[in-house]
């Protein structure tokens, strides 16, 4: 018997009834749910501290604007930016060590714990959630096709967490840095930077998201090329199309400046290409199954 016989054999094995596929998929439904309420119970804990840590950018932006303004506009290296963020150096003598964030509603702190619990329960259940849809699905999957799916559940977090790690070290004090110097105070009038607390955390929960889920790009086309959907040369022909598409992608989900956009459009287009050698390697390793096949028909 062929290998490809074993695997409609283990198929039909694994057939249910329509109730037994309901039975395991409220059970699976139920695992999830519990694992996302202890994630948010844990994270809304948790809120106050989390909140601190998603502040540091912006207070690592606002010390060096204070220091550039203090030295009349001039200082505040860029590399000093991330560096301060990581904390690789103490804050310049002459940064403010403090910033303000207002909330103009009574309950407006509230629901913003909430969200930021409800964002770092995603982020805490989602392998729980990830195992459970993978379990769910593996019986109707070839064994070569769930063995070729399963890395993907490790690799999406990973990318997710590399596109965090960009937005928060790198874009976030960046796009502070050029709020904060939109600020006016000339001839008597004086236009400051009072940020909420809300906006400031959405800005930033928005942000990660749209670049957690961006860098996702090798995932979704080598998956794609799995099915045949798409191909290395496809992809290496629509080059110039992509880096385009790229572009308007970096234009919508990135606040309105040249920097952002640059910031997100770069690792995108070098996605991209990592998506070519994926796509291109699985293409290889489909014709040698292919050849070894028919050597043994």
């Amino acid at each position: 018997m062929s290998r490809t016989d074993d695997d409609h054999a283990e198929i039909e094995a694994s057939r249910a009834p329509l109730m037994d596929h309901l039975i395991e998929l409220r059970g699976r439904l139920v695992v999830c749910v519990v694992a996302f309420a202890v994630a948010f119970i844990f994270s809304f804990y948790f809120a106050a501290p989390l909140q601190i840590f998603l502040i540091k950018p912006f207070q690592a932006a606002a010390a060096l604007h204070a220091v550039a303004q203090a030295n009349g506009g001039h200082g505040g290296n860029p590399l000093d930016l991330i560096a301060v963020t990581l904390g690789l150096m103490p804050v310049p003598e002459g940064g403010q060590s403090t910033v303000e964030l207002i909330a103009t509603a009574p309950l407006e702190q509230l629901f913003t714990k909430m969200k930021i619990a409800g964002f770092g329960a995603v982020v805490l259940a989602f392998p729980v959630l990830a195992w459970q849809l993978y379990r769910f699905v593996a019986p109707g999957l070839y064994r070569n096709e769930r063995g070729a799916f399963l890395p993907f559940l490790f690799a999406s977090p990973v990318l997710f967490c590399l596109g965090g790690a960009l937005v928060y070290f790198v874009m976030l004090p960046f796009v502070m840095w050029f709020s904060l110097s939109q600020q006016i105070s000339a001839d008597g009038i004086t236009v400051a930077l009072m940020t909420k607390i809300s906006e400031y955390l959405n800005l930033v929960t928005s942000l990660m998201l749209a670049f957690g889920l961006c860098f996702q790009l090798p995932v979704i086309t080598t998956l794609l090329g799995m099915a045949g959907i798409i191909s290395s040369k496809a992809m290496a022909e629509g080059r110039r199309y992509a880096i385009v598409a790229v572009v308007v992608v970096a234009a919508v989900v990135t606040p309105p400046d040249p920097l952002s956009q640059i910031m997100l459009a770069v690792p995108l287009v070098l996605l991209y290409e990592i998506s070519i050698w994926c796509v291109r390697i699985i293409e290889l390793r489909r014709r040698k199954e292919d050849a070894g096949e028919g050597l043994t028909v």
